[in-house]
């Protein structure tokens, strides 16, 4: 019997100050039965660094060709390609062809590092793409924030990402660019 994925939602309150978007947001979250928490807490906070009112989850871990996060053009162009995690330099290029603008955030500590260090120099030549990690103790402490109903705050301001719950638990998260120049 296959596993199904576990509903979340989350009313989610973005001011990120450094685009000026002001907007609040109710998401379903669909985890798949091997995506953990913190990896469910990072694509959330993704989303919060690239709101708009046309972006939205894909089908994420069930589809090779989607990315985690998109935004499409009403022509069904892909503007907007946000993936999280390691994701293999294959998937990468391919998001690089079809999207304008591709965001990487990777996480795991040196294991994001090492990933880094072995890709890095065969994605030189896409412009549109940016990768930045965020620190491994910020990403654990996320998972505390996780509840099957969330009520979330998320407040953006000079590259720095306050993720906070009603009941006073808050995380700060520093991304660390490591390649591209354009920020989210």
């Amino acid at each position: 019997m296959a596993l199904t994925a576990t509903i979340f939602k989350a009313d989610v309150q973005i001011a990120d100050m450094d685009r000026h978007y002001y907007a609040d947001h109710h998401l379903t979250i669909a985890r798949h039965p091997s995506e953990t928490d913190e990896r469910m807490m990072v694509r959330l906070v993704a989303f919060a660094l690239h709101a708009s009112e046309h972006l939205e989850f894909t089908k994420g871990l069930c589809a090779d060709d989607e990315p985690e996060i998109w935004e499409k053009s009403f022509a069904d162009e892909i503007e907007l390609w946000v993936d999280v995690g390691l994701p293999d330099e294959r998937r990468i290029r391919k998001g690089c062809h079809r999207a304008k603008r591709v965001f990487i955030y990777a996480y795991g500590g040196n294991a994001a590092r090492l990933w880094w260090d072995r890709i890095a120099t065969h994605l030189t030549r896409f412009t549109n793409l940016n990768v930045s990690h965020l620190p491994a103790t910020a990403t654990r402490e996320l998972e505390a924030l996780v509840q099957r109903s969330m009520q979330l705050q998320v407040t953006i301001q000079d590259a720095q990402i306050w993720v906070s719950n009603g009941g006073g638990a808050s995380v700060l998260i520093e991304p660390q660019r490591w390649y591209g120049g354009e920020t989210a």
